[in-house]
């Protein structure tokens, strides 16, 4: 994990030691972050294709973190509702 951070990141050694110190400490940290982040691609991509040219990837930003922290499900809601909103819209 050491040379994978050192061959693809430009940290230093100390900042490598406390990244690879903590997945291994907490691994489920690491998981959750993983998960929120294909959740909000899932969801950029959701309103990609529902407002085509007409997407504001810095409205879409707004949205996701304005709710602040929130269960996945519950940003999905917000999110599809909100594109649902933004193609009312748009007609």
């Amino acid at each position: 994990m050491v040379d994978y951070f050192h061959k693809y990141t430009a940290m230093d050694e100390p900042n490598v030691q406390t990244e690879v110190d903590r997945y291994i400490a907490w691994p489920a940290q690491a998981l959750a972050y993983k998960l929120g982040q294909l959740e909000i691609l899932k969801l950029r991509q959701l309103a990609k294709d529902a407002m085509a040219e007409k997407f504001d990837i810095r409205a879409f930003h707004d949205e996701v973190l304005d709710g602040g922290a929130l269960p996945l499900n519950v940003l999905d809601e917000r999110v599809t509702e909100w594109v649902n909103t933004q193609r009312s819209a748009m007609k």
